[in-house]
């Protein structure tokens, strides 16, 4: 898959979703898209952020806008994530790193003075024709998603 740009069509993809039919990208042609990348299931900010999406679905759906949570975690531990915090959209797993790789997430982070190669918290809008269209990335959980609804209504 090509590295995606503001302004072009994102390519088709396939990964494996806690939706048993897995996800196909082409298939929400015509509905808006936000996906968010994110480091790791059942981390203090990676479970704040899914939160904070999940308790704002029904407003994106209004806007005819669907979310989708990606990280490099397995699908099982994806379905656990999903069903302990109930959240009320999918999950999508890039153990492989090509959909984050494509999205240009993977950067360089360091913990403790150790230096590793990471997911950067970042999320991507995707309009109905399959341009990306809008990009937040080093995103900070708190009113992030507020900040992404906004975006959403100010195109209506």
């Amino acid at each position: 898959m090509k590295k995606v740009k503001i302004g072009n069509k994102v390519d088709n993809f396939e990964l494996e979703s806690t939706n048993k039919d897995g996800f196909e990208f082409k298939d929400y042609k015509g509905k808006k898209l936000v996906i968010y990348f994110y480091p790791k299931d059942n981390t203090s900010g990676c479970t704040q952020e899914s939160i904070d999406f999940s308790s704002k679905r029904n407003l994106f759906r209004k806007l005819n806008c669907e979310i989708f949570g990606v990280s490099r975690d397995s699908i099982k531990s994806h379905y656990n994530f999903k069903e302990k915090y109930k959240f009320k959209f999918d999950l999508l797993s890039d153990p492989n790193e090509t959909l984050c790789k494509a999205f240009d997430v993977m950067k360089e982070k360091s913990m403790y003075g150790k230096k590793f190669i990471g997911v950067e918290r970042s999320t991507f809008f995707i309009n109905e024709k399959g341009v990306l269209i809008k990009e937040w990335r080093k995103v900070k959980v708190n009113g992030h998603v507020d900040e992404v609804l906004a975006f959403v209504k100010s195109l209506n």
